[in-house]
């Protein structure tokens, strides 16, 4: 096994290459950091991908105070401190991605074109490139990461595993085309995205299977809020693997939600088709179980307007034969965004020494049960600055890595088996028996040594979480257990010896029960 060069022994080392990761590299600067980049700089990584935008409250009729109050309302778990910080710093993030070279949406008066998306009580999302927000912002920090000589990308480099002496980080195993690599380092982040490719529908890179989450797993920390997976309603429903994504922004300019007679089916909440992403993933899910076919129709709103305003997905319903000016667009809900994941403090720090973790791959507090529309390109731009900052303040210390011995590194890991599992049971409504079918499968293959293990101990985390939270809330829908529980408003906790014994406990009940 060869090591890095000993010019970067000791630098802080951040894994993963999207917004947040390259964000906290730029942060960073002008002290050396290695960013691991599995995938060339721009692929690969769910950034890229997001159409919606950010939400930012700088409209005339809005401020921060009324986004956390949005925020808040999606869902009670979100800690409240958290929300006003980050609501509050949007503002100056937004500013400074425009000083980082990303060309906004802007009215012909100069003031930014605001969309509003389900959940927000002010028209707040700003967009670049109509629906392609997260390839600009991944563009713009690109090139910033490329002039700045202080960072140093390994592309085409997956780290493996963590290790963890004393308690505390020591290095990264990971794998490059040309054998395996050891990286010497105190000061770990990790900046891997979410769990979408667990799931047999999802709108996310088929990569997106929780290596992040088994790196902290793995090595001792611990995880929260696993069992909150946001789907989102509106992925083009057209035989795609991954599926393409219908923004909210859509529904925001008022497109209609309907059935294959032509029937609108959200006419009677509140905010009709502008609820929460949690209530209209399950309208439609409903309709979809019942065996009626969805439909998001932009007809009577934007007509021929629709590839000037939506051009990615104008594109992505063509490629498809869709023709979104005259024909109404077959949807249905597939797996999104992960509000669970590392637990980490204000400062982005996880329960382990030397390990930091920013983005979707942390559970941050801000997105509680249900995260709002837009608020992670938000999140990731603002909690980057906050985990530089600890960072670069942590005392330095030389990484002790010990490699005696160390002679083998997972391979490359798969998720078909897992797929399929967490499709059939841990998906947009659960139930207890589902869940411990899932654990029963998932487990065996979590604790072996095959492909399948890292993305099934994910879904093992995920599982083990939402059997047992036995009620509804966000996100997380049990049939069995369809309301609020009095004592249901607190975060969920788990570590690997946790899931563990959880899922003993659970296959030992189905044997007695004769599940």
């Amino acid at each position: 096994m060869d090591s890095i060069s000993q010019t970067f022994v000791g630098c802080p080392v951040v894994i993963g290459a999207g917004i947040a990761g390259l964000m906290t590299a730029l942060h960073l600067a002008p002290e050396p950091v290695i960013v691991l980049a599995k995938a060339p700089l721009g692929s690969g990584c769910a950034s890229g991908w997001a159409q919606g935008g950010i939400a930012v409250a700088v409209g005339e009729d809005d401020d921060p105070v009324r986004h956390a109050a949005d925020t808040l309302a999606a869902d009670g778990l979100c800690d409240q401190a958290v929300v006003r910080r980050i609501t509050a710093a949007g503002p100056a993030a937004l500013a400074e991605l425009v000083r980082r070279g990303v060309v906004f949406d802007r009215a012909p008066a100069g003031p930014y074109k605001l969309g509003l998306e389900g959940g927000h009580g002010r028209r707040r999302i700003v967009h670049a490139a109509g629906d392609g927000t997260g390839r600009a912002i991944m563009m713009a920090l690109i090139e910033a990461v490329r002039r700045t000589p202080s960072i140093t990308v390994l592309e085409g480099v997956d780290a493996r595993r963590l290790t963890v002496e004393d308690g505390a980080v020591a290095g990264v195993l990971a794998v490059a085309a040309d054998g395996l690599r050891i990286l010497p380092s105190a000061r770990v982040v990790i900046a891997t995205g979410g769990i979408g490719g667990l799931y047999r529908e999802t709108t996310n890179p088929l990569s997106a299977i929780g290596q992040g989450l088994v790196l902290a797993a793995r090595g001792g920390a611990a995880l929260a809020d696993m069992e909150f997976v946001q789907f989102h309603p509106t992925a083009l429903d057209a035989g795609l693997d991954p599926m393409p994504l219908v923004s909210e922004a859509v529904r925001g300019e008022g497109a209609l939600l309907v059935d294959e007679a032509g029937n609108r089916f959200m006419v009677d909440y509140p905010r009709a088709e502008l609820e929460p992403r949690d209530v209209v993933s399950r309208a439609v899910w409903r309709e979809s179980a019942v065996g009626r076919r969805v439909f998001l129709d932009a007809r009577g709103v934007l007509g021929g307007r629709f590839a000037e305003r939506f051009p990615g997905i104008a594109a992505a319903c063509c490629a498809a034969g869709i023709d979104p000016a005259v024909d109404p667009i077959p949807i249905r809900p597939a797996a999104h965004y992960h509000m669970g994941g590392i637990a980490v403090d204000a400062a982005a720090r996880s329960s382990i020494a030397g390990l930091w973790a920013v983005g979707e791959a942390a559970a941050s507090g801000l997105h509680g049960g249900n995260r709002l529309a837009s608020n992670s390109l938000l999140e990731a731009c603002v909690c980057s600055h906050a985990v530089a900052d600890s960072v670069a303040g942590a005392a330095s210390r030389p990484p002790r890595l010990r490699t005696a011995g160390v002679s083998y590194l997972p391979l490359s890991p798969r998720a078909e088996k897992v797929r399929r599992i967490m499709a059939e049971h841990v998906g947009v409504l659960r139930d207890r028996r589902g869940l411990a079918a899932a654990i029963g499968a998932l487990a065996p293959l979590a604790f072996a040594s095959g492909l399948e293990a890292d993305p099934a101990l994910v879904g093992l985390f995920i599982a083990v979480a939402a059997l047992q939270r036995a009620e509804s809330r966000g996100s997380h829908s049990r049939t069995d257990f369809p309301a609020h529980s009095p004592d249901g408003a607190r975060r969920s906790l788990l570590r690997l010896a946790d899931v563990e014994r959880a899922a003993l406990d659970a296959v030992d009940d189905r044997v007695s029960s004769g599940a």
